[in-house]
């Protein structure tokens, strides 16, 4: 395992040159898709791009790529969460309705979704995670405040803050 310590203003091009490939088999192997494995290598690199001068010096490069590439995942399985569940929500309000949606309709509400996605992306982890709890795993305030180690007001916070930046992604109100 490497040691080296990368600076502060961390040398990306090579910290992606020694462990680009190693990352990239890494996740091949968990995923059992090369080009996902791909996709995903590649956002770890660029999120590390996009934390530019904040990124810590790295005493174990391998452990700290392995972490943000898991949490890019967990962040993929969420978006897939709540496509899964407006598509569920389509097919349920298909058979209840004499007609479908619109394309047009589909693809607004798709892409209403990819924006709050990355609205919520934009927030910081609690208030993310309480926004995931609440409105997805529908967990009351008092379960997110304990699971958070935070007071209930502040999980309120949380979850307007997160309600806040989906309206603005939205342009209209997201519940």
């Amino acid at each position: 395992m490497t040691t080296v310590k990368y600076p502060l203003q961390a040398d990306l091009a090579s910290l992606y040159g020694e462990h680009h490939g190693w990352l990239l088999g890494w996740l091949r192997k968990r995923l059992g898709c090369a080009h996902f494995a791909a996709d995903v290598a590649q956002d770890t690199f660029l999120r590390l791009v996009a934390v530019g001068e904040k990124l810590p010096p790295l005493a174990e490069p391998r452990a700290f790529l392995t972490t943000t590439a898991k949490r890019l995942l967990i962040d993929h399985s969420r978006r897939q969460a709540v496509e899964q569940a407006y598509l569920a929500e389509l097919q349920l309000l298909a058979e209840q309705l004499p007609c479908f949606p619109a394309p047009d309709e589909i693809l607004i509400a798709v892409q209403s979704l990819a924006r709050i996605a990355d609205a919520l992306e934009q927030l910081p982890a609690r208030p993310r995670e309480a926004f995931v709890m609440h409105f997805l795993d529908g967990e009351a305030h008092a379960v997110i405040a304990e699971r958070l180690g935070v007071s209930t007001r502040m999980v309120h916070k949380y979850l307007v803050q997160a309600l806040v930046l989906c309206d603005a992604a939205v342009g209209q109100p997201c519940l």
